[in-house]
């Protein structure tokens, strides 16, 4: 296990890690970096996402991971995963099907930052992370924690922050969410789906057949 603190990188661009992680507690981003400083953050990740399970492929890393709150890092060893992988074909299922869904989310994330409103976009990945929290136990009704500053998710949804204010207003004078103390509720799902034209099927959120 480790421990990182807010901004703390946990994955290093060209960096050739021998190890794979998950987060166990806490929210990282996985970001681009530009060569003026400003960084677009292409991921975000919660409790029991593996961070960068593709380095166990691909050996060189094109991009940043960060944490974006006080996180705690579990991490497995790239010849472990081998041996696992070669010996047990469930969970090489399992490794392959997180792949697979990370791709999913990308492409999401690449439409909706391309064509949706602002307001689309943001009400979009709060449909997403209320249901990715639920799925791990982190929810309350239709409540969860989400401790990133506006900063962080003005750089997620390619936003000044100016704009990202004016988004997050729109959506609470909607009646769709209130966001107080990094804490966001739901006030009515219905109309934040329509809002944001989301459709879960690409998050996989059934369960796999062993």
């Amino acid at each position: 296990m480790r421990d990182y603190e807010v901004d703390d990188e946990i994955v290093v661009e060209h960096s050739e890690p021998k190890e794979s992680c998950v987060i166990v507690s806490g929210i990282t981003g996985r970001n681009v970096t530009f060569a003026d400083g400003r960084r677009q953050i292409t991921a975000l990740h919660i409790p029991g996402d593996f961070v960068d399970l593709h380095a166990f492929l691909l050996h060189v890393m094109d991009h940043n991971v960060v944490a974006l709150a006080p996180t705690r890092m579990a991490f497995i060893g790239h010849d472990t995963l081998h041996r696992i992988t070669e010996t047990h074909q469930h969970l090489f299922r399992v490794l392959t099907t997180v792949l697979a869904v990370d791709a999913a989310i990308q492409r999401v994330w690449i439409a909706c930052l391309g064509r949706r409103s602002a307001e689309a976009h943001l009400a979009h990945i709060i449909c997403e992370m209320f249901l990715r929290m639920e799925v791990v136990g982190l929810t309350r009704e239709w409540s969860f924690e989400f401790p990133v500053t506006q900063s962080m998710l003005a750089d997620t949804v390619g936003l000044s922050i100016v704009h990202l204010n004016r988004t997050l207003m729109a959506l609470r004078r909607a009646g769709l969410i209130t966001w107080q103390r990094k804490v966001v509720t739901i006030t009515n799902w219905d109309r934040l789906v329509r809002a944001a034209e989301f459709d879960a099927t690409y998050l996989n959120l059934r369960k796999e057949p062993r």
